[in-house]
């Protein structure tokens, strides 16, 4: 006799609450979409993914080739091994002046696992979470999955979406136990200027809350130096980082993230990571040792190019009549405002004929111009979509050029 449940009326299997709590990543959706009518023939111009167009360096994948040919092919110890946890301690020691041990250091399946990781090791139903908006789609997710309530702090564009202390002092609670700030920002590209990520740090450890800082795009800032928080004096018990090499190395796919934290947190969170993934790729990690290690030219080759197009994009997109954009000081993200196309009726000078919501534009815009791009309800904004400029000069001015005729059809 199964033992699987049924729902007594439907007879369709029943599924847990905490899977129905999160939905499927929209970055992903829209990666899915495009690739579904590429296959039937169409031209796409795909800004969805935030994917860097350049090849992983050639002393990476050299490092990954010795690693098959010495059959460094076995598991390995859950957290990573002693000389990646070395690497990635390394590697922040020299970039920003820390100083972790191997107990405050985890390697991951990537970044987006060190995430989870950590607010399921934190997080217990009806803990609260400050999460600032705009905000990377997969937080507010793994915040639901652990059960806990995201508490959204609302950043102001005319501002340039900048998070400051006194808005994470103001959103505080009894509850709060974890305050998220991603700098550069996806999808924004908003940075937090040193001093005042030190005032946040600040507030967040008085109030006895870790503050997590994503610092997935810390090397693509275009105006500031790279800062992080952990290297604040005091500040390790307050802090814990999380990272990956999917975008410094080009290396989305190879999955390999960290977190560099205090050892309680390390420790519980290997504790979970022997039980679902186990150990990340040990080629992965003999590759990683060698681009955290190696030299680091490919990283400001790439910045270079990514100031380029960004400053192109912009120049763009304020080339459309109705859209506006902050200028982004990080990351490879553009976040065009739309609100001049949509009639929800609460923006001034909304157009009659306009879509409902960016999630309709994004979907319009794909069908109708070939270019796919991922709405901001993702993001927890009602007005905005995200353009990724990680791709080449040719497909941002094309992507570009259709996009303004789109949105010139849309006043017709």
């Amino acid at each position: 006799m199964s033992n699987v449940q049924l729902n007594s009326r439907t007879g369709a299997i029943a599924l847990s609450d905490r899977v129905g709590r999160i939905s499927v990543s929209s970055t992903l959706a829209v990666m899915m979409e495009a690739e579904k009518l590429r296959a039937e023939g169409a031209d796409i111009v795909d800004f969805g993914a935030g994917e860097p167009d350049f090849p992983t360096p050639d002393n990476v994948k050299e490092a990954a080739i010795r690693a098959i040919r010495d059959n460094f092919s076995k598991y390995t110890a859950a957290g990573g091994t002693s000389e990646v946890r070395a690497a990635i301690a390394y590697r922040h020691a020299t970039d920003f002046g820390t100083s972790y041990a191997p107990a405050e250091v985890i390697a991951t399946a990537g970044g987006k696992q060190a995430i989870f990781n950590l607010i399921s090791c934190l997080i217990n139903p009806g803990d609260d979470v400050l999460l600032p908006v705009p905000f990377w789609v997969t937080f507010r997710d793994v915040i639901n999955y652990a059960g806990g309530r995201a508490i959204l702090v609302e950043t102001r564009e005319e501002e340039n979406f900048d998070l400051t202390a006194e808005m994470v002092k103001e959103a505080l609670t009894p509850r709060t136990r974890l305050v998220i700030v991603n700098s550069p920002s996806n999808p924004s590209g908003a940075v937090i200027p040193a001093p005042e990520l030190e005032r946040i740090l600040e507030v967040t450890a008085n109030h006895g809350a870790l503050l997590l800082t994503d610092e997935c795009y810390c090397h693509f800032l275009y105006e500031d130096k790279p800062f992080s928080v952990a290297a604040l004096p005091g500040a390790k018990e307050h802090v814990a980082v999380v990272g990956s090499l999917s975008k410094t190395y080009a290396m989305t796919g190879w999955r390999l993230g960290y977190a560099l934290a205090p050892a309680p947190v390390v420790s519980a969170m290997v504790k979970l990571q022997s039980h679902s993934t186990s150990n990340p790729s040990s080629i992965a990690q003999k590759a990683a040792v060698e681009g955290l290690t190696g030299p680091q030219d490919s990283v400001q080759v790439m910045l270079k190019e990514y100031h380029r197009r960004r400053d192109f994009v912009i120049e763009r997109l304020h080339g459309i009549p109705g859209v506006t954009c902050t200028v982004p000081r990080g990351a490879f993200y553009a976040y065009p405002n739309v609100a001049a196309f949509l009639h929800s009726g609460d923006h001034p000078g909304a157009k009659s004929g306009g879509t409902a919501s960016p999630n309709e534009m994004a979907k319009k815009l794909l069908r109708e111009a070939g270019v796919a791009v991922v709405p901001g309800e993702a993001f927890g904004t009602e007005h905005h979509f995200r353009i990724s400029y990680a791709t080449s000069m040719e497909n941002l001015a094309e992507g570009l050029r259709r996009i303004k005729r789109f949105f010139s059809e849309q006043t017709h």
